[in-house]
């Protein structure tokens, strides 16, 4: 099978869960012997050489990057917000090199599937239609709108006018895509139903975001009690989740746990953000080289998220290196884990601390669920195995 992947940003280096995602399927698939390509935005947030990609995957999978500078300007989102009905979020990713780049894919190759990673991809359908008898694919990383929703809730003042306006421009965007794929691949069945309840009435089948699990074993959990946190610290979920963490639960935790520690692992974390992080008592350490290696070197993972949508890619990582995780509701959408099994999952700040005591307090607790998360992703998030759904449902929908 031939199979086009169109990307809004590099999916490389898989940092943060959007490249962690992409790039695992798109590795899935190549490593089962189809003809993958991939064309990325090569935006100025996320910019990547060409070379800076490994030998191993330019192997086997074909690169194109097209530089969209994509950047947030604060006179653009003024217009944006005063005169125009497309989202600022969307139309920072229309771009005419990227559509000239995608006709010469065309004009140079056919293809049986073209996979929109994400809603901000659907501009292009119809380009698609015109060049290409590909089928189109939306592969729905999240509801893009119920992440802004969820943060006006979060939210006070002008902030709160401009995310309302951008969540309700949103929604009119998302909606207005419906059904004008041929195949939707959410990553979670909260997602598949929100997007039925849309309108969606196209063939549908659910593929979480998966994690290859075909390496070494990760070693067993050493018990402590250090805490960390990892996530890119410029998106709003996990900075609004931190500041909620903080006001609603560590001081707690500290009392009740006085040898206790935090560390705090996130890139761009923005000036305001890191001046949050400086008045608490923790190891704020910034970017790290490999999240594999930070969470091997630390013990509790704690996910603090009141909004977002989608699935959380970095605590399906966490758990498939063996972490005991305290989360929340929203932190575990997507994620079918067991309550006090496989995780622990707070409905209010009062369970989050009594959750994180009790790890911290229980030694033979944290070894059992990191057993358990463990095996929980081996069974249930194998790139592989998931792969090899998603092209029997494309072979399906070919015939």
């Amino acid at each position: 099978m031939r199979i086009l992947f169109l990307t809004n940003k590099v999916p490389y280096p898989p940092k943060d869960g959007g490249a962690i995602a992409t790039l695992g399927m798109v590795q899935a698939f190549a490593n089962a012997g189809h003809s993958t390509t991939v064309l990325a935005m090569n935006t100025l947030k996320h910019h990547v050489l060409l070379e800076e990609i490994p030998p191993n995957l330019h192997q086997k999978i074909n690169f194109h990057l097209v530089d969209v500078p994509a950047e947030i300007k604060l006179n653009e989102l003024i217009f944006n917000f005063l005169f125009s009905k497309l989202p600022y979020n969307a139309a920072r990713f229309l771009n005419i090199d990227f559509s000239r780049k995608l006709i010469e894919l065309f004009n140079a190759n056919e293809f049986d599937i073209v996979q929109l990673e994400g809603l901000y991809l659907c501009p292009y359908i119809d380009l698609i239609r015109r060049y290409s008898k590909a089928k189109v694919v939306l592969r729905s990383h999240n509801i893009e709108h119920e992440i802004w929703e969820r943060t006006v809730a979060q939210s006070s003042g002008l902030k709160k006018i401009y995310l309302w306006n951008l969540s309700s421009k949103l929604k009119r965007f998302e909606i207005s895509y419906i059904n004008k794929y041929d195949l939707l691949v959410p990553i979670t069945k909260r997602d598949q139903a929100k997007l039925n309840l849309l309108g969606n009435q196209k063939p549908t089948l659910t593929i979480p975001s998966g994690i290859d699990v075909d390496g070494l074993e990760p070693e067993k959990h050493q018990p402590s009690s250090n805490l960390f946190f990892i996530g890119a610290l410029d998106w709003a979920p996990n900075q609004e989740g931190l500041i909620w963490f903080f006001g609603n639960c560590w001081n707690e935790i500290q009392n009740k746990c006085p040898n206790i520690s935090l560390t705090v692992a996130g890139r761009n974390a923005p000036e305001w953000f890191e001046k949050i992080l400086a008045k608490q008592k923790l190891n704020y350490v910034g970017e790290v080289p490999d999240a594999k290696t930070f969470m091997a070197d630390h013990g509790i993972m704690v996910a603090p998220l009141l909004s977002g949508s989608g699935m959380r890619v970095k605590i399906v990582e966490a758990m498939s290196q063996k972490k005991p995780i305290v989360t929340t509701l929203v932190g575990c959408e997507g994620i079918d884990a067991e309550n006090g099994s496989d995780i622990f999952i707070a409905a209010t700040p009062e369970e989050f601390v009594e959750y994180t005591v009790r790890l911290v307090n229980d030694y033979n607790l944290q070894t059992l669920l990191s057993e358990n998360s463990y095996k929980f992703v081996v069974q249930n998030y194998s790139n592989e195995s998931l792969s090899t759904q998603l092209i029997n449902f494309y072979k399906t929908s070919i015939q």
